[in-house]
């Protein structure tokens, strides 16, 4: 399912109907800063996991380099 150039124009003009012209700066420093916080709070949360518990990514990493040496 492709968004396609009519239907994006059409989202973008009754965003600015509802929000209004002055609104949508603030709106996207708003959306700007909670994907900002919430990178953040990931970064964190990666850093306080328990060493049996690491977020998933490290486990791959892990275990592809653990059958690497199993290998060798």
């Amino acid at each position: 399912m492709k968004i396609g150039m009519q239907e994006l124009i059409i989202v973008l003009i009754v965003v600015i109907i509802i929000f209004g012209p002055t609104q949508i700066p603030k709106l996207t420093k708003m959306f700007g800063k909670s994907v900002k916080s919430f990178k953040d709070g990931m970064e964190e949360t990666e850093e306080d996991a328990p060493e049996g518990k690491k977020a998933p990514k490290a486990k791959k990493a892990e275990s592809a380099a653990a059958s690497d040496e199993e290998e060798s």
